[in-house]
């Protein structure tokens, strides 16, 4: 029985992510120890966190946990979002994209409770992108991390499942090898912040909230998950030479050299070119020629002809621990 007396925690978890005893067991303690009473709620194939997150705010929680991979916390926050009632991340799947945004502990659920009940609450923005499908149909759905088209969906949807779930992130090296051998570009018309239409061709498009990714990839180096806009990403490289450049330029130069100032210095600005497009908005509207492949926090959501896509400043709170780096 919960002890209403106490501050309630509400801990949403994916049982295919954790083991459901120990998990329960762990939270249960760590809650004793920080004063609070917890309240837990699982996802399911049918309710992966939107319902279960409603479900936990009308009965009061104070703080919500969202234990699982990146689909999990996307679905959660998407619940959460302008409640007022902050999210707490416990990371337990192969990506962690926002919590490794937020340099947060990544492989210490105890550890990561007991600072997220102590911690303390930091506003960040989130996405919100209308998907139009090919029948005409739109389905609405937010995202913390990025949103994107071209060969990052395709190689979420080449991504051998039981692979990842034995090797981690390594299983998208193969994945991502075969989406590179597909030729077809994104053709589409383009509206960045109600301006004007504009036409282009290119390979991969992406939306970012945040830039970090799983092996030290620093995708968009300037993109601040608090500033109020989205990093757009746009690749169209020419030939072998430009998908050198491209790699060359995300891997080491974004990845390495611009972790530091004194590498930043070094590095200087970007200069965008054909192979490497970079801008910041807070609105994109897009419609594309055919169906394409589309992505969100790493799931792939099946094909897209079009998205309209807007930036939510502050929208969500999340609890970090005290201290932690910005």
């Amino acid at each position: 029985m919960i002890d209403t007396t106490r501050r309630i925690a509400a801990v949403i978890y994916n049982p295919t992510k954790v083991d459901p005893d120990a998990f329960r067991s762990t939270m249960a303690e760590a809650a004793a120890q920080a004063g609070w009473s917890t309240a837990f709620y699982e996802t399911s194939e049918d309710d992966i966190g939107q319902g279960v997150a409603a479900e936990a705010l009308k009965a009061g929680a104070d703080l919500v946990f969202a234990a699982g991979g990146d689909g999990t916390v996307r679905a959660v926050a998407e619940a959460v979002r302008h409640s007022g009632i902050p999210l707490a991340l416990l990371p337990a799947g192969t990506g962690n994209l926002l919590a490794r945004n937020l340099h947060l502990t990544l492989d210490d659920m105890p550890g990561s409770a007991l600072s997220a009940f102590t911690g303390v609450d930091r506003p960040i923005d989130i996405g919100v992108i209308d998907i139009e499908r090919a029948d005409g149909s739109h389905d609405e759905h937010a995202f913390v991390v990025m949103a994107g088209l071209g060969i990052d969906a395709k190689m979420i949807k080449n991504t051998d499942e039981d692979l990842k779930k034995k090797a981690g992130w390594a299983a998208y090296v193969s994945a991502i090898a075969k989406s590179l051998r597909d030729p077809e570009e994104l053709h589409f018309r383009l509206r960045l912040d109600g301006g004007p239409v504009l036409r282009r061709t290119v390979h991969t498009l992406i939306l970012g909230n945040c830039g970090s990714l799983p092996a030290n990839i620093l995708l968009m180096p300037e993109a601040v998950i608090d500033d109020g806009l989205f990093d757009l990403l746009m690749t169209r490289p020419g030939g072998l030479w430009g998908w050198v450049k491209v790699w060359f330029a995300i891997a080491w130069t974004n990845g390495v050299v611009r972790r530091t100032a004194a590498g930043r210095a070094v590095a200087g600005e970007h200069h965008n070119t054909r192979d490497l497009h970079y801008e910041t908005v807070k609105s994109v509207e897009a419609h594309l020629n055919r169906p394409e492949e589309i992505e969100l926090d790493g799931d792939g959501y099946g094909e897209a002809t079009g998205f309209t896509a807007r930036i939510e400043a502050g929208a969500l709170l999340v609890r970090v621990p005290q201290g932690a780096q910005a």
